[in-house]
């Protein structure tokens, strides 16, 4: 199991390793372009819906199966930057997968690239409820670990927005395997206590609106006897895998502790 000690030791030899973490969002684009692992689109059907989900499906180069991890996007949508954190998750062993939840949302029926703004798409993401979030997410993960290469293990990794979802999602699907938590809210008690999946949150200190929430979930966590594990990183503030360059140098510090120690986790759990 992942402990805080483990976390501290899987950030000491990840550095010592020299390990990749995704790029901050100037260098997304480039990371994109300059990748040499195989990512397409596909269009996922989603059961009572008419537009399917449209999906960034990225895999790793590796001769056995792999996990399957769902990249929920922030509040800004399916952005080239989600797109690279899942290129990532490919270069770390993973099948990853990011829907586009505005999907059908959008100008003309698009997704997050129809909208006009980055204004527009926030207000969309905000109006969107979770049951359809959730079925979009379902289907994805039903998508996911049916494909040939997959070893038939899940997770979730979600960011801001998607970060709280990734959290409450562990409490919609019990076949989840782990979720991952970087800077959303913690959901309420009701969803804690259907989770059955460990969890992973990591957060920024300076980030009070989201880690105010994180005590009162870790104790119904304990006192339910499920797995939650979390970390709190000093000087750092929100979106900092995002926004590496912030913060005099803390947000790259979280960074380069925090996602080693998720793709640790999602490992863990999903041999």
């Amino acid at each position: 199991m992942i402990t805080r000690t483990l976390l501290a030791t899987v950030f000491a030899s990840s550095l010592a390793a020299g390990a990749a973490i995704p790029p901050g969002e100037a260098g997304a684009k480039a990371a994109l372009n300059n990748s040499p692992r195989h990512g397409e689109w596909v269009d996922i059907a989603v059961p009572g819906k008419k537009t399917p989900v449209r999906t960034y499906v990225v895999y790793p180069e590796r001769a056995d199966k792999a996990p399957v991890v769902v990249v929920i996007q922030e509040i800004f949508g399916l952005t080239d930057w989600i797109r690279s954190v899942t290129d990532q998750l490919a270069a770390d062993g993973f099948i990853a997968l990011a829907p586009d939840l505005l999907s059908g949302k959008g100008p003309s029926g698009g997704g997050t690239d129809a909208f006009a703004s980055r204004d527009d798409v926030v207000k969309a993401v905000q109006g969107l409820k979770s049951s359809e979030v959730f079925a979009d997410l379902d289907a994805v993960r039903a998508y996911g670990i049916k494909l040939p290469a997959a070893n038939g293990k899940s997770a979730t990794v979600g960011f801001c927005w998607g970060g709280g979802m990734s959290f409450a999602y562990a409490g919609h699907q019990p076949q989840l395997n782990a979720a991952v938590v970087f800077y959303g809210v913690s959901p309420n008690a009701a969803t804690i206590e259907k989770i059955k999946a460990p969890v992973l949150g990591l957060y920024g200190k300076d980030d009070a609106r989201v880690t105010s929430t994180v005590e009162p979930a870790a104790k119904e966590m304990k006192r339910l006897g499920k797995t939650f594990v979390d970390h709190i990183y000093e000087g750092a503030g929100h979106g900092f895998l995002r926004q590496q360059d912030g913060r005099g140098g803390a947000n790259l510090k979280a960074a380069q502790q925090a996602w080693p120690a998720a793709v640790a986790f999602i490992r863990e759990h999903t041999k």
